[in-house]
């Protein structure tokens, strides 16, 4: 009888601690106790939960290295949050982990790798975006892997950015939605391109330079769009020259678009020529 009353005063006396120092718990350390904890939960699908909202945490080094670890993680999801993660919050210490995570063997995770790389304003990103667009890999640059199945197959081009990538798409043309823009055309390898071209706007690559000048004759009057939209984007007068024919297009969006862009380009030259 005295043992079994002593043991309910060890079990009171154990609650009483634990809820004094649950009591004496800032909500800061009540927050990283969710987080971490969900980041290592058995399921999958919590590791994806707690590891997505850490983009909201800038500047901040745990908030990083939690984002960075998931990029480790055995399931792909779980890594596509953490590449995520670490493009939101500007984690410009963690561009060679996003770099790496460019060769992983899963198209999501090398998706949302690029384009965290690319909100970082890291030329690395623009390499899967060179490499849908043109089907080959930049010269010298070897982060995408040469085995990258999405390289090889329309359908898997298509796939990478209509479910990988929606909610990357960076224009639907203008005045449409990225969602209208999705369900509006067929989904082929052309969607993908189009995509891609208007990642590359930003890239000083003059690879990049010379595959958007090439895509303007592509045969997707979508991924001539692109291409003319990425141009004005880059704004470099020069490839005037180039754009002029396309206000000839058979296609009326096109036409449209290219006639915005001349005038876009003519005025950043007589800019340009006033400066000097």
């Amino acid at each position: 009888m005295k043992s079994k009353r002593q043991k309910l005063l060890l079990v009171a006396a154990a609650l009483l601690i634990c809820g004094r120092a649950s009591l004496a718990q800032t909500p800061q350390d009540k927050a990283w106790t969710i987080l971490e904890t969900g980041a290592a939960h058995k399921s999958f699908y919590v590791r994806v939960l707690a590891v997505g909202p850490l983009g909201l945490v800038p500047d901040n080094p745990r908030a990083a290295a939690l984002a960075e670890k998931a990029l480790e993680d055995g399931r792909p999801e779980v890594r596509v949050a953490g590449a995520r993660a670490l493009g939101e919050m500007r984690s410009a210490d963690s561009i060679p982990k996003l770099r790496k995570a460019l060769g992983d063997k899963e198209n999501s995770v090398v998706t949302a790798a690029a384009h965290s790389l690319v909100q970082l304003k890291d030329p690395g990103g623009y390499q899967l975006y060179y490499s849908v667009l043109t089907g080959t890999r930049k010269k010298g640059q070897g982060f995408i892997s040469e085995q990258m199945e999405v390289l090889r197959d329309p359908k898997k081009i298509a796939a990478f950015s209509l479910e990988e990538g929606i909610g990357y798409v960076p224009f639907g043309g203008y005045g449409l939605s990225a969602v209208q823009f999705i369900r509006s055309q067929e989904r082929d390898a052309s969607t993908a391109k189009a995509v891609a071209a208007r990642f590359l706007a930003h890239d000083p690559d003059p690879e990049s330079r010379e595959a958007l000048v090439r895509a303007l004759s592509h045969k997707s009057s979508l991924v001539r769009e692109a291409a003319l939209e990425a141009i004005a984007q880059r704004g470099d007068p020069s490839l005037l020259e180039s754009v002029q024919p396309t206000m000839s297009d058979s296609k009326s969006r096109v036409r449209y678009t290219a006639a915005a862009t001349v005038i876009r380009l003519m005025d950043l030259a007589r800019k340009m020529r006033g400066t000097k």
